[in-house]
């Protein structure tokens, strides 16, 4: 017999399945209702067209809708407002003792949990929170010195040292459908339209799929190619990733069970796999950096970098356009910005090479790059945009050195060498063979498309400004030091 209620907030864990908060909430002995509050204080700066909401919003109809097939009675509690408002108003309705949820690391929701937590004591109620968005968080691994690491390699030695069947394990959900509570009196059934939100629908790619549903078809199909996964991720006109990153971003998925696959498929030998593997272990990264490092979201992790003087100014703000509308000249640059503004998505490799276009060929600011990121990406998760911007920007740790330049045609020839991709995005190079796609100018302006514009930066003249401007910096540093 349940007693109470345990109200369960659902955030960046959207499933039903293999969930460390709803395992709690189960393990309490009180009834069980699921809560998500779409937060204004969020959706205030976004476009009124965003792929992202709509992910949420048809993902939670995917729960709301598995929730009453268990209870028909059962359903999804969907508030629209400030959560530091409305889950302690909402506990306090339920009389639910307690409010259990998983963390989230980013530095505003750490305030509002600690704000939410701190209205839910005056009631006498708790927030009960835990780990699920990750292997290993916060301090669970620290160097032999007590330090958090800094440096990927040793991190992930130690990851890989550290783990164990127990910390893939799935959390327990079988009992739901008997500790499910029924809607309170008063809420509605089903969930609110776009429009009440203040939102219009947009179209998802079709491959992509909401909720758990979408997740589960995408990583079916990836299990079937992730042996190829290392010989085909760097090529954007291949299918080696898994594109399963913004299901892990929202919580579609388990990270315990893609960890969970990986794992024991690298132990049987399989180099895909252990590639992969690598990739979930960078995620765990990025996520106990930001804990231990918070002031690296805003400014640069090596603190010595925030004096490096950008460009700026009317000819600046014309190239930052260009590059985020894929018009800079240089064709696989231009390619993935389109993709990116098409779709929502952007390949991996193609992230690094527009990121180090940007910062190190327009010597523009990483922030304005990493802002514009957040803004169109699907999978955006704050601690991974900011350690892919900072990494490609060699202001983060364990960055590429300040002095690795890539060249955007190089990267070209080698990752997309027949131009499939660029071809794919950039429709008026076309008719190029491979010579001539990747540098189109090389043709002269008589021949190259009239609807393809000639590169706004020259590369040689660009790396030597480049590495004078990271040069003058390293000087004032060592002259510091020098005068210390």
């Amino acid at each position: 017999m349940r007693t109470g209620t345990a109200l369960v907030w659902l955030r960046r864990d959207l499933r039903l399945s293999d969930h460390a908060a709803l395992a709690q909430a189960l393990h309490s002995g009180a009834s069980v209702q699921f809560v998500f509050v779409f937060d204004t204080d969020i959706l205030k700066d976004l476009p009124r067209m965003d792929r992202r909401v709509a992910f949420i919003h048809a993902t939670l109809a995917e729960i709301d809708q598995g929730l009453r097939a268990l209870l028909a009675d059962a359903g999804l509690l969907v508030g629209h407002g400030r959560p530091v408002e409305l889950i302690p108003r909402l506990a306090a309705e339920l009389g639910a003792a307690a409010v259990f949820a998983n963390h989230d690391d980013e530095p505003a929701a750490l305030e509002r949990d600690a704000e939410v937590a701190r209205r839910l004591a005056l009631d006498g109620r708790r927030l009960r929170t835990g780990k699920d968005h990750v292997i290993f968080e916060r301090s669970e691994l620290l160097t032999s010195a007590g330090k958090p690491y800094t440096i990927f390699t040793p991190y992930k030695n130690a990851w890989l040292r550290r783990i164990s069947h127990q910390d893939l394990m799935a959390h327990a959900s079988e009992g739901l459908a008997r500790a499910l509570a029924k809607l309170p009196p008063g809420w509605r059934r089903g969930m609110p339209a776009l429009a009440e939100l203040g939102f219009e629908p947009d179209e998802l790619p079709a491959a992509l799929g909401a909720g758990s549903a979408g997740a589960e078809a995408l990583f079916d199909d990836f299990e079937s190619r992730m042996d190829r996964y290392a010989a085909l991720r760097d090529f954007p006109a291949q299918k080696g990733p898994s594109y399963l990153s913004t299901h892990l971003r929202f919580g579609t998925v388990s990270i315990r069970r893609l960890a969970r696959s990986a794992y024991e498929r690298m132990l049987a030998g399989d180099r895909g796999a252990e590639v992969w593997l690598s990739e979930l272990i960078w995620r765990d990264f990025y996520h106990q950096l930001m804990h231990h490092h918070p002031y690296a979201m805003k400014s640069a992790f090596k603190p010595e970098y925030d004096a490096i003087q950008w460009e700026q100014g009317p000819k600046a703000d014309a190239h930052f356009q260009a590059w985020c509308e894929g018009r800079t000249g240089y064709p696989l640059v231009d390619a993935g910005m389109l993709q990116l503004r098409e779709s929502g998505y952007m390949h991996n490799r193609l992230r690094m090479v527009a990121a180090s276009f940007l910062v190190k060929h327009l010597g523009l600011d990483w922030r304005r790059g990493e802002a514009y990121f957040a803004e169109q990406l699907l999978d955006f998760d704050l601690a991974a945009n900011n350690g892919g911007w900072q990494w490609a920007a060699s202001t983060g740790c364990d960055a590429q050195p300040w002095f690795r330049i890539f060249n955007p045609v190089l990267q070209s020839q080698r990752f997309d060498p027949e131009g499939r991709f660029i071809k794919r995005y950039l429709p008026q190079l076309a008719a190029l063979d491979a010579k001539h796609v990747h540098r189109p100018w090389r043709l002269g302006p008589a021949l190259t498309h009239p609807g393809y514009p000639a590169p706004i930066v020259d590369h040689a003249a660009a790396r030597e400004k480049t590495l004078a401007r990271f040069a003058a910096v390293k000087k004032r540093l060592h002259l510091n030091i020098a005068v210390l």
